[in-house]
């Protein structure tokens, strides 16, 4: 079939990325290269050196294009066309992004992200926020400051850092991302993080906090209700609790097969009671039903049922009804599918050098590129679905393309079908008519 075709070359600056300029015009749209200025960013020490704003740029291109690492990033430096489309003369090599990143200190990060969340946030025209707190491991192959072994449940005795992040649950966004070394625990700084997201929220209502177990503790709990804000946090299962569980009498059946209690529960070093929601499900009407099983042994003898369900409980200052905080505790689930988003399509883990500071400063932006990728998705969807990256990836953003000039104007073409042209003009005249403070 091929032993005819010859083979060619052309100097023609075609891009395989051409839908790049979706996002790029949205950027533009939000004023992004005015925001990055205003932050202050750290400056190059000399003026032979990349602009902040262009390894920025560069930063969120190849993220999106599905980098996982600096050394991918020439991507970008490779692409003509899209240097042109940006207005770039020459690329950055992957070592300058990484030199660059070295710049950052502790306080560097405290005064660029304070403004750049307060900025993306402030622009969007939308309250009440419901926020999820969570942490996760990544994984460190080489010397990176801070790595140390700690929790690890796939890698055991593996170096790794213990991020802990915010997640705003309504928006599919990331309000605060602090790196934390690898021997921390879940609720460790909690409080400064806490601060710290309200402050890069600020003028923000929070509505909700979330929390799994590992933030089941007294002094977390006093500090959200001395800042007078909701929670509904999971409790972790001492054996006061499962007591309370397994001898609890006063089940409503609100499913087949799922039973609902309300108690109070009071720790050892507790001031006060608190109130908890209590959930068992059946495991042979719901196998796939979360929440842990307890054990018979010797601390329930008298219990012949308790192998046949799974437990949950959740303690709250909120006085809804108890089936309505367990179903809003269960939205929490969404923010593992955060984790993941970041970790495998935006590589938030992979992109990594030794310095401390250097490594949250580039996980950030690589959060910020996430955020700005979730306001292209509310865009993009009208709100009625949530495509991951990797879909949308393949679907708009690998479009090749060039540029050519046409009476003193740039023309970008695209080679897109004729089925499919009417879909992509329409979201580039969405991002056209977006002006900011945006409704979400």
């Amino acid at each position: 079939m091929l032993e005819d075709l010859q083979l060619r070359f052309t100097d023609n600056e075609i891009s395989p990325w051409g839908g790049l300029t979706l996002l790029f015009k949205m950027l533009e749209k939000c004023n992004m290269t005015e925001a990055l200025a205003a932050c202050p960013l750290p400056q190059q020490g000399s003026n032979r050196g990349y602009s902040p704003e262009q390894l920025i740029y560069g930063l969120f291109a190849g993220v999106w294009c599905g980098a996982s690492c600096f050394e991918q990033l020439e991507i970008v430096r490779h692409d003509r066309c899209l240097r042109k489309l940006l207005g770039w003369n020459r690329g950055a090599g992957h070592k300058s992004y990484m030199r660059y990143f070295d710049k950052f200190s502790q306080a560097d990060n405290q005064r660029v992200f304070t403004n750049l969340y307060q900025w993306f946030f402030g622009k969007l025209c939308f309250d009440n926020y419901t926020l999820d707190f969570d942490s996760t491991v990544e994984q460190r192959c080489g010397d990176q400051e801070g790595a140390a072994k700690g929790y690890n449940p796939k890698r055991p005795g593996r170096q790794s850092h213990h991020p802990l992040l915010a997640f705003v649950a309504d928006l599919r966004m990331i309000a605060n991302f602090w790196l934390r070394p690898g021997n921390t625990s879940a609720s460790t700084n909690f409080q400064s993080f806490l601060d710290d997201t309200l402050e890069k929220l600020h003028g923000k209502r929070i509505g909700l906090v979330r929390m799994d177990s590992g933030f089941f503790s007294d002094r977390i709990m006093r500090e959200l209700e001395e800042k007078k804000l909701s929670y509904i946090i999971a409790c972790r299962f001492n054996n006061r609790i499962k007591h309370q569980l397994v001898y609890e009498r006063k089940w409503v059946n609100v499913a087949p097969g799922l039973d609902i209690a309300e108690g109070t529960y009071q720790g050892l070093d507790w001031e006060n009671g608190r109130r908890v929601v209590m959930v068992r499900q059946r495991i042979d009407e719901r196998p796939k039903a979360a929440g842990k099983q307890i054990r018979q042994m010797e601390l329930f003898p008298d219990i012949a049922d308790i192998s046949n369900y799974r437990y949950s409980c959740f303690v709250t200052n909120m006085a809804l009804p108890m089936k309505v905080i367990y179903d809003t505790y269960r939205g929490r689930a969404d923010s593992e599918n955060r984790i993941k988003e970041i970790k495998y399509d935006f590589s938030v883990d992979k992109f990594t050098v030794h310095g401390f500071w250097a490594n949250e400063a580039c996980a950030n932006f690589i959060i910020m590129a996430y955020n700005l990728y979730s306001l292209f998705r509310l865009v993009m969807t009208n709100n009625q679905s949530h495509p991951f990256l990797k879909s949308v990836r393949y679907s708009l953003l690998a479009i090749p393309g060039y540029i050519r000039k046409s009476k003193d104007k740039k023309v970008l073409y695209l080679a897109r079908s004729l089925t499919t042209r009417k879909a992509f003009k329409g979201i580039w005249e969405a991002i056209d008519n977006l002006s900011f403070p945006y409704y979400a």
